[in-house]
């Protein structure tokens, strides 16, 4: 059982993908903003972050940077998970340090298969 810290503002895409991590043996930790969410990465330590693009304030990307260049937390594996599909999309998503780019909504299996990928599992 891993640790995913999701930063996701929609209560629906939260709800949703809670269930799908939890139902999967993961542990969930939930932030609405990528504020809140940089702080929890930093307390908590997950396993992993599941990212959104579209927050309010900052935004995913400059989360994701964030994380990734912080001492603390640049170890931790992010995974966005955005309506924001295209390929500059991902490709700008993976240079700010992403390790992995979804396309929201996402089939389970493969985003099951992708968590566990990043988790070494």
């Amino acid at each position: 059982m891993a640790k995913i810290l999701l930063i996701e503002d929609s209560p629906t895409d939260t709800a949703v993908l809670t269930q799908l991590l939890e139902r999967n043996g993961h542990e969930v930790i939930a932030r609405a903003n990528a504020e809140d969410g940089i702080e929890a990465a930093r307390a908590e330590l997950p396993d992993l972050v599941l990212m959104d693009v579209v927050l309010p304030g900052m935004n995913g990307f400059q989360a994701t940077r964030a994380l990734s260049r912080d001492a603390a937390t640049g170890h931790i594996p992010v995974l966005i998970v955005s309506t924001k599909g295209m390929e500059t999309d991902k490709a700008w998503g993976m240079r700010q340090g992403a390790r992995g780019y979804v396309v929201k909504p996402p089939v389970e299996a493969d985003l099951v298969e992708r968590i566990n990928a990043l988790l070494g599992g």
